[in-house]
């Protein structure tokens, strides 16, 4: 159970309710700190003095004062009018995501709704009410409003709902799951349209995905680095002791555990040699620059799952109501891109290094492309042409999208982050960059393959053996694309950092 006391929420917490269907409640004392909000809210609503989306307009109709009889009706037309996004719909974890993020913001107690409000949103988490919410349509500041907006609209039993593969209207879902449509007072539709919940929860389940990539991308280097030939003398702790970034010391430390009890390493560790290649020897130094992107876009995210970030915001004990600027996501917006450049870096190293295992004219001790029958068979040839089609791709998502504001609502909103455009690059450069280290994965094993009966490091030799339990090497051509899914379906789930892990201990 996730409880929601208006205190921090974890990056564990999110994935747990987003990925895992995990329960969430409403503290006891959050529901105390909401009701005192919601009074003060009222006395403001019943006064003549304007006060921004609670007797006034938004946007540029700030400055128009609602009558005290439309005043509820604003909150729900801001919903309706809001609810324009576009593009195709957000999967369900990422629609969980933003919907305990919006519950928990408005369980601090600042937003000033009721309740009741808090409950509904639980209560279609818990229910597995998932609203559709299209992709596009947020600018980044003023909150998520197009994406929240449709949120808010299935609260309302209005709009769309996704059941499975097909949507259903939003009041046949509240039905069913027995939660009724949700009727909005003063303040409450702009509280749940304002917030950065859409970027903040992409950027929490990318952030883990990533972290969990920088370690993927160790195990697979140092299979191809064994079965390069090459050298783990680069990864010595007194190399890095000198340049002590701690993204690199962990590659590096990584990169020794893995590869330790080589005996392909110790078969040619008199050899004439003098260095490897960068995309081998230069592990420590380009993976540990990712570790370094994931732990800011962290630190970012992890401050964003204990905020606020509507707008006005209330403090009922200093009987004030303050407008501010908290809905802006260029903080998040920065931190995300950044993740993105790390993302397409990880990936590019790796690409280079499939190169080096399929490419004749770099690896004379392999078969080309992998294949013990070259010529009538192609191997893994066209596998290098597909890494490299995704980090091609991934240089154009490295363009930040934080920097490109476009001013909206008549120029009173003139500086806009265009964050939600970071989250979703961040999103889809995690998964090309977890497929291309899936290639290498598979190609890396297909080539350890041909150093028997020398075995590979501990690490080496898990991960390896992990990829054959559910992929036979490649003798003859096959349907190429299984091969891919498959090793896809091996990081996806996990499975071979689980059996490294259960080798070697937990890598850093």
């Amino acid at each position: 159970m996730v409880d929601l006391d208006g205190g921090p929420l974890t990056l564990q917490a999110v994935e747990a309710v987003a990925r895992r269907g995990e329960q969430v409640s409403l503290a006891p004392g959050a529901e105390q700190t909401l009701l005192a909000g919601r009074a003060f809210v009222d006395r403001l609503a019943a006064g003549a003095e304007p006060i921004y989306g609670i007797t006034t307009g938004v946007g540029k109709l700030k400055d128009v004062v609602i009558p005290p009889g439309e005043r509820a009706d604003l909150q729900r037309n801001l919903v309706l009018s809001h609810a324009g996004g576009v593009g195709a719909p957000l999967a369900e974890a990422d629609v969980r995501a933003i919907m305990l993020l919006l519950a928990a913001s408005l369980a601090r107690g600042a937003s000033g709704v009721r309740p009741v409000v808090v409950e509904t949103v639980i209560a279609c988490l818990n229910r597995r009410v998932h609203p559709v919410v299209p992709e596009l349509g947020s600018v980044g500041a003023s909150g998520d409003l197009a994406p929240l907006a449709h949120v808010a609209l299935c609260l309302l039993g209005e709009g769309s709902a996704s059941d499975g593969d097909r949507q259903i209207p939003a009041a046949e879902a509240l039905a069913r799951a027995g939660v009724s449509p949700l009727v909005l007072e003063t303040k409450e539709g702009l509280a749940l349209l304002n917030g950065t919940h859409l970027m903040a929860g992409h950027g929490a389940l990318t952030v883990l995905d990533a972290a969990c990539l920088t370690r993927l991308a160790d195990v697979a280097g140092a299979m191809s680095l064994e079965a390069l030939m090459g050298s783990n003398a680069a990864f010595d702790s007194r190399i890095h002791a000198l340049r002590p970034h701690p993204g690199q010391l962990a590659a590096a430390a990584n990169l020794v555990r893995l590869t330790a009890e080589s005996g392909i390493i110790a078969s040619h560790r008199d050899c004439t040699r003098v260095q490897d290649a960068y995309s081998l020897r230069c592990m420590p130094q380009v993976h540990g620059s990712t570790r370094e992107a994931v732990t800011f876009a962290r630190a970012v995210i992890e401050r964003e799952l204990a905020s606020v970030s509507d707008n006005p915001l209330v403090f009922p004990a200093d009987g004030a109501v303050l407008s501010g600027g908290n809905f802006h996501g260029e903080v998040l917006g920065l931190a995300l891109d950044t993740l993105t450049l790390g993302l397409g870096q990880l990936a590019g190293i790796s690409e280079r290094r499939i190169d080096r295992l399929v490419n004749p004219l770099t690896n004379e001790a392999l078969p080309p492309f992998l294949s013990p029958r070259g010529g009538v068979h192609s191997g893994y040839m066209i596998a290098q042409y597909v890494a490299a089609a995704l980090v091609a791709e991934l240089r154009t998502l490295a363009l930040p999208a934080s920097v490109e504001s476009i001013p909206t609502s008549g120029l009173q909103e003139d500086y806009n982050s265009m964050a939600a455009g970071s989250a979703l690059k961040a999103r889809r450069a995690a998964g090309l960059a977890r497929q291309v280290l899936a290639i290498e994965l598979l190609l890396a094993a297909q080539a350890l393959d041909f150093r028997t009966p020398l075995p590979p490091g501990r690490g080496s030799s898990a991960a390896r053996d992990a990829v054959r339990r559910r992929i036979p090497p490649l003798d003859r051509d096959r349907y190429l694309k299984a091969d891919l899914d498959a090793a896809l379906g091996l990081c996806e789930e996990g499975t071979v950092l689980t059996a490294v892990e259960a080798a070697i201990g937990a890598l850093e």
